[in-house]
Order: C-alpha cells, then structure tokens, then sequence
C-alpha cells in the first residue's frame, strides 16, 4: 500500500468538510487518516459496486466521501496497483442519531448522498446490496442489537453483505482501552449514554450465524492500540 497515495486520499476525501466548519474538516482528516478500516475496505474490495449502501451510525458521512474520492482516483489512474477497482455504488444512504453530523454530512457533500436522522433502533433501512455499521451496535443493550441485526437481514438483497466492526471483548487490555477511548470521544460529541453492550467475538459470530450469515473476520486495528475486528457477513 502507498502511503503517500492514502494521504492523497484522505486530502481529496476531507477537502469538502472545510465548507462544514473547522470541526468537520479537522475531524475528517484526523478520522481518515488514523483509522484503518478507511483503507482497509478499498483494500479488501468490501463494498461492492453498482449497489445501495447503507451505512448505519454514519455520523458526518464520512464513508460516503471516501467512496466518491476513491472512485474519482481509480478513474483519474492514480490507484494501487495490487488492489481491486474501487466502488462506484449506486446510492450511499447515511442514518445518524445526532442531527448536528447530519447536518454537516449534508453541508459537505450535497446532494452525493441521502443523509437521514434516525434512531437505529427505529428508522426504517429500506432496502440495500451492502450495510456497513461501524462501532455503533455496542451503544444499545443485546436485545436492541439482536434486533438491528435481524432488521439488517431484512433489509439485504439476496447475496447482501454486511460490514460490521465490533470490540473483542475477549481482547484483554486492547479491549479496555478501547472502551476508555469511546468514552471519551463519545462524550466530547455530546452524547451522554455511558454504558456500552459489548459481546466477545465469538458471540457476534454465532449470532450472526444464527441469522443465516455467513461470516469472516479481519482484523482491524493495525496501528492502533485497539482491539477492532471486522466481520464481513455474507447472506
């Protein structure tokens, strides 16, 4: 991987949260560029093209900015070599809880994505190819996570794929700092739940089994002191 080229990404993917404040555009580029799972799902060839995406807790739509940025580099030839094309979606519909990233999500990308305010636990998700929900599920109690689970199910087309990052709770100290870190980032946001749900890995994998996926897992918290893992779940 080109190290050089992932900075040119995140440059071209946080240029449009300047529009936003300077929160939005010091946030995107620090989130961009310091969490793997950016990199990583381009890398990996996760999302797939010609589809709906549905990203679940997509706070201020960074995912989707990063895909448009992607495509717009894969299209211009400046793209790695040993990975696989980028994505060109069809549709990229964001659902965030805190209106103040929606409202910054839109300020930044326009009319390139649909971003809605909406409680996980009730919106509805419509129907999508891929669903992408990154450390967000941990903020509701098991039985509401079992059900956005079953939702997320529903909501997939046939063959649909779910992209799903969770906490180890099995990850020993990686894992307790990683709650310690959400705490405070997530308090710095505004909100105010402080308790988390979180599963060892081998209970999301068998609940997600238990829903008819099939599921994989990769690890991503490389450079980061956390213990992050990414569960690519195939129906």
């Amino acid at each position: 991987m080109s190290h050089q080229f992932i900075r040119q990404l995140v440059d071209t993917a946080s240029q449009p949260y300047r529009s936003a404040g300077r929160f939005a555009w010091h946030f995107a580029r620090g989130k961009l560029g310091g969490d793997p799972v950016f990199a990583g799902m381009l890398e990996h060839g996760l999302i797939p093209s010609g589809g709906r995406i549905l990203d679940i807790g997509c706070g201020q739509g960074l995912l989707a900015s990063w895909l448009h940025s992607a495509g717009t580099a894969y299209r211009s030839g400046n793209w790695p070599r040993e990975w696989p094309a980028a994505p060109e979606p069809q549709s990229i519909h964001g659902i965030e809880l805190m209106s103040s990233d929606v409202e910054r999500a839109r300020q930044a990308l326009g009319d390139s994505a649909v971003f809605t305010v909406g409680d996980m636990c009730k919106t509805d998700f419509g129907k999508a190819n891929a669903v992408v929900i990154l450390d967000v599920l941990h903020y509701v109690n098991i039985a509401a996570q079992d059900d956005v689970l079953r939702r997320v199910r529903d909501a997939l087309t046939p063959g649909g794929r779910l992209i799903l990052r969770v906490g180890d709770a099995d990850g020993g100290l990686p894992f307790m700092f990683s709650v310690w870190v959400d705490h405070v980032v997530t308090f710095a946001r505004g909100h105010r739940n402080s308790k988390l749900y979180c599963r060892p890995l081998s209970q999301w994998k068998a609940k997600l089994e238990e829903l008819g996926f099939e599921v994989r897992s990769l690890p991503m918290n490389k450079g980061t002191p956390f213990a992050n893992i990414l569960l690519v779940a195939e129906l």
